[in-house]
Parts: structure tokens; sequence; C-alpha cells
């Protein structure tokens, strides 16, 4: 997908970089890289204004996760996390992320989460209601 700027995105996140989270080069592993765009979706899932996860016994898993890393994030500073919905499927949601470091962005992901019958761990539909509240955070004309 096209690269666009942290201003678009529906949902806005920061999580601050730690020295743990470097390697030996003195740059941020390619591996926490996932921990930062878990932040944007968690932020989303758990938003306090609308919250995803109702009380019906349901929780979300990644289907895919697909991340392209453009450039190293460097300690210390900030990552700045922005998350969109790319769809919305019968049980599953498309997502879009980028991180920036210092207004560049610096790897993009593309994911699909599931909402899942806890009770069954099979997925379940996403209520209309749970529909309309993504809508809200969805962009369209990404390519």
């Amino acid at each position: 997908m096209e690269l666009i700027p942290y201003k678009d995105f529906p949902l806005k996140t920061f999580d601050k970089i730690r020295y743990a989270d470097t390697d030996r080069q003195g740059h941020v592993n390619n591996a926490v890289f996932s921990t930062y765009f878990e932040t944007g979706r968690a932020e989303m899932v758990y938003d306090e204004e609308t919250p995803l996860l109702t009380k019906e016994n349901t929780s979300f898993v990644i289907a895919s996760f697909k991340v392209d890393y453009l450039l190293e994030i460097k300690w210390p500073g900030v990552v700045n996390i922005g998350t969109a919905v790319t769809r919305i499927g019968n049980s599953s949601i498309g997502l879009y992320q980028q991180l920036f470091q210092e207004h560049k962005c610096v790897a993009k992901a593309e994911t699909v989460i599931v909402q899942v019958d806890d009770a069954t761990a099979k997925s379940k539909s996403l209520s209309e209601e749970l529909k309309a509240k993504l809508e809200v955070w969805k962009v369209d004309n990404l390519k």
C-alpha cells in the first residue's frame, strides 16, 4: 500500500522507544516493530469512546501480519503510530498502519484481525453496531 501522511490516519498514538528495544548496532530490533504496531491495534480495540470488545465473550486474533521495513528506528525518542481500517468483512477487519520517527515513515504493515468467540475459538460475525464503529476509522482509496 502507498504511504500516507501521519496526519491523515484516523487513529494516532505513540510509543516511547526503550533502550532495551535496541540491538548491538544501536537501532531498534526488527522484532520490536511488531510491538509498536500492536500498540496501535490495542488502542483501537480498547478505545475508551468506542471500544470494539463488548461483554459478548469475544476477542480478536491476528490472521495475517505483513511488515515492510523502510528505515531504521534509533533510540532515544518516540515512534508515532498511525492506524486505519481498510476493510470490514463478516468476522474480519483489515488494517493498515505506519510507524513514523521524526516525521519519516520507517515501516508499514497490513494486518487482518478476526473476531472469535472465546468459548469455541471459532470466528464470530461482527455485529452491525461494531461495523458502524469501524466505519468511522475506515480509509478508502489506499492502494
